[in-house]
């Protein structure tokens, strides 16, 4: 079966899922009444349009119309259950997961996958995919799991969004050491993170935020060094 129609599936779903969310629309899908229904059609029918452009079977108004329907069923789902949970957030992924394997299933087994040829080699869609992975998706992640272990006192003098930059900087450059085999650039840069951060870990009243930083730390070096394991695993 064609992998490239997998990673082109893949692709739009984190775009569409992440990037292209906006904050507007993640809010407006937990409204009350009619305007959820209107905010959740907006967001199927850009996955929808994005799985269609990119695998680029135009011929095949199957895609759009699954993609469409499936992301729409299960966002709904998940907007009523609630929102903010671990477990919930990764059971929404999987079911989205799932459907777009059924998806490419269905398509390389009706033998469609023959007349795409947008950027055929396959490596260039996994490294692309594993960076889109590294950042928002990541940080989400990172984010509704550190959750419960986040100080109610946090710095106001702090930077804006400044923690979100700098886990993706950080995971970015992970990545970009492993897929170019320079494996002592990830201590380098565990080492060089501790220095700044030691004025404050080392202060034995400030122990729940020494604890914080060394989590959300190392899960974020793990997801970044997971990523870069499977991309060369896969290539």
């Amino acid at each position: 079966m064609n992998i490239l129609i997998l990673l082109k599936l893949i692709a739009a779903h984190v775009i569409g899922d992440f990037f292209l969310q906006t904050d507007k629309i993640c809010e407006g899908k937990y409204a009350k009444g009619g305007k959820r229904y209107v905010y959740l059609a907006i967001h199927s029918g850009i996955n929808a349009l994005l799985a269609y452009v990119l695998v680029g079977l135009w011929s095949c108004w199957e895609i759009p119309v699954v993609v469409f329907v499936s992301h729409y069923l299960i966002d709904f789902i998940k907007s009523t259950v609630g929102s903010g949970s671990v477990w919930l957030f990764i059971t929404d992924q999987l079911a989205h997961l799932a459907v777009i394997l059924g998806l490419w299933a269905w398509l390389t087994d009706a033998d469609l996958c023959f007349g795409c040829n947008w950027m055929p080699d396959y490596r260039a869609w996994i490294v692309a995919l594993c960076y889109m992975l590294a950042l928002k998706p990541a940080s989400i992640l990172l984010g509704t799991f550190i959750a419960k272990w986040t100080p109610t006192n946090n710095d106001k003098n702090g930077l804006p969004n400044a923690g979100a930059w700098i886990g993706y900087l950080e995971r970015v450059l992970i990545l970009t050491f492993m897929l170019v085999g320079y494996m002592e650039g990830i201590g380098f840069l565990l080492a060089a993170k501790s220095i700044f951060r030691f004025g404050e870990l080392t202060k034995a009243r400030e122990v729940k935020i020494t604890e914080y930083v060394m989590i959300g730390t190392l899960s974020s070096f793990t997801i970044a060094i997971l990523l870069g394991a499977i991309a060369l695993r896969v290539m």
